[in-house]
């Protein structure tokens, strides 16, 4: 109970604090009434048995069933706005702690999870421990709560009565402490079968133009309907499987309210229980079994938001990136006997090699043989499994992460834009960046003018990724964010590969201008564009099998001219 706790709460179980206690005192302020309406009409059978009637006391009950009233509804209230506000602003702060918490981690862990996955423990696994602190949590605990102090004064009153009442609840708690297996089982699919259609959804959305373009709707609206078809077919057996089980688990409790007017018929008529206190126990045990048959009807749905909470959890525990140390302001960077694989797939093997500053790097090869790897090993988006990654003469891995990534600006392959206007996606790249500054990046970056013909110019939203855009749009804005930026470390992954000649020209002699003074390492499959690089290392099968100038790589006859000669031999290509 314990680990629920914990898990519902993001590890911060003293917030149930308040809406239990809240709850419990709503719930036993309700019985007062009935403890009064059950001392009227024993005052109501004392009147026919001996004719005389205590008004007096009767006025008191009534009154104090108005005040019981009162206080019944003040406290409802109190513990509704403790309980709602405790409970979402736990929500919303675990959220929050979750973002940031993503933010720290590696981006090769995210890298190794479906954006479904992520997306339903941010939303889905949220609402669902939101939903057991505002609603389930606090009635469960308050349940249990009142049943205990009301079996406690029924078995002072009269412990034969007291344990007929409640005889059926210690088996209704076995039964649903046997069912968490099965619940656990029950949701573990659940979820899985939710990822697998946000999933499914989203690759039919996102893969619309190319579902069009090839005619694949039949295919790929298959794989949707079969996601949704499997989640419905996960939530109906996650209901047919516990429903009936929670049914029987409340008949069982029940049972004693039947029992109880068996017994109760017996001890009257064998001269040892009054009729007035025979009422008494049938209008408490009414009253008790509503809270305790909400409780048991909510347990199986508490242990499912309690599974949902040890999603959360594991999300949480997944270590951040270590480092305590300030960046260097040297900025070279150093592989040392580096290699790394995705899972047990070794992509690089001993990797040695250094970028220096004021020079420009360029990574070539065949697709798949290391150069994108290498290039996020750098930035510290994964830890080499073998050696080491100097910045600056500086273990990376001793460096904080935020202040490394302060020295590095990376334009990948694959853009993406946020939805926002132009100038503050391109001022990610520094957040206090004035309008001229934006401006003048935004020149340096060949974009300047296609962006003051949108309708709002530096003011127009751009679309979620930048959808209203087209790839060379997008590519330029995202080199101004990384010149606006302004590190002393560049990184560029096919930084030109949606460009037009004419502006992929303009591109270079922008980049040739942030060279002086930087480490910059570029990603190219056109050699043409790197041909002025002052380093190249040629990949091949995760191995840098040559290294040198332009010039030299072409006189050694090796790999790197095989390619130069297979590229400018396709100059001339025409399509007829």
């Amino acid at each position: 109970m314990k680990k629920l706790f914990y898990a519902i709460t993001c590890n911060d179980p003293k917030r149930l604090i308040k809406p239990i206690i809240s709850n419990a005192l709503a719930n036993l302020s309700n019985l007062l009434p009935f403890l009064c309406t059950a001392y009227i009409i024993s005052q109501i059978y004392d009147y026919f048995m001996t004719g005389n009637l205590n008004r007096s006391h009767l006025w008191l009950s009534w009154g104090g069933m108005v005040i019981c009233f009162i206080i019944t509804y003040l406290l409802e209230n109190i513990a509704c706005k403790i309980t709602y506000r405790d409970g979402y602003m736990t929500s919303a702060d675990g959220r929050v702690k979750l973002a940031e918490h993503i933010r720290e981690l590696p981006p090769g862990v995210l890298m190794g999870k479906s954006s479904g996955e992520i997306g339903n423990t941010m939303m889905n696994d949220f609402s669902k421990t939101e939903s057991a602190m505002t609603h389930i949590l606090p009635q469960i605990v308050s349940g249990v709560l009142v049943a205990v102090i009301a079996s406690v004064a029924m078995l002072i009153a009269d412990w034969r009565m007291g344990i007929a009442m409640f005889c059926g609840f210690p088996i209704a708690i076995v039964l649903m402490l046997g069912m968490r297996n099965l619940e656990r089982k029950l949701d573990d699919r659940l979820a899985a079968s939710r990822i697998e259609q946000a999933s499914k959804l989203q690759e039919y959305l996102y893969g619309m133009r190319i579902i069009k373009a090839y005619n694949m709707q039949g295919e790929n609206f298959g794989k949707l309907k079969s996601a949704c078809t499997d989640y419905r077919d996960a939530c109906i057996k996650l209901e047919s499987g516990i429903g009936p089980l929670n049914f029987v688990a409340t008949a069982l409790l029940r049972l004693g309210l039947p029992l109880m007017t068996i017994v109760g018929v017996f001890l009257i008529s064998g001269g040892t229980l009054t009729i007035p206190e025979f009422v008494m126990f049938l209008l408490v045990g009414t009253r008790v079994f509503d809270p305790l048959s909400v409780a048991i009807m909510n347990y199986s749905e508490l242990t499912m938001c309690g599974m949902a909470g040890e999603r959360i959890s594991r999300l949480l525990d997944e270590p951040t990136m270590g480092g305590k140390k300030d960046a260097p302001t040297t900025h070279d960077i150093a592989f040392q006997n580096v290699s790394f694989g995705y899972g047990t797939k070794e992509v690089l093997h001993d990797i040695n090699a250094t970028f220096r500053p004021n020079t420009m790097t360029a990574l070539v090869g065949l697709s798949g043989s290391g150069k994108s790897t290498m290039l996020k090993l750098a930035a510290r988006f994964y830890d080499p499994t073998a050696g080491k990654i100097l910045f600056g003469g500086v273990d990376e891995k001793e460096i904080m992460p935020d202040k490394l990534m302060k020295q590095i600006s990376m334009v990948f392959q694959d853009v993406y834009l946020f939805q926002d206007t132009v100038a503050n996606n391109i001022r990610y790249g520094r957040e206090n960046a004035t309008q001229e500054e934006i401006e003048n990046a935004a020149r340096l970056a060949n974009c300047y003018d296609f962006i003051m013909r949108m309708p709002q110019g530096f003011d127009t939203m751009i679309g979620e990724g930048g959808s209203t855009l087209s790839g060379g749009e997008k590519q330029r804005i995202s080199i101004a964010r990384a010149m606006l930026k302004d590190a002393p470390v560049i990184f560029l992954d096919e930084a030109t590969s949606s460009l037009d000649p004419e502006n992929e020209a303009e591109i270079q002699q922008a980049i040739s201008r942030l060279i002086k003074g930087r480490t910059v390492v570029v990603i190219a499959h056109r050699l043409k564009t790197i041909t002025s690089a002052d380093n190249i290392f040629v990949f091949d099968n995760g191995r840098i099998v040559e290294r040198g100038t332009h010039n030299e790589l072409l006189s050694h006859c090796g790999l790197y001219a095989k390619l130069w000669k297979l590229q400018t031999s396709t100059e001339g290509w025409r399509i007829n």
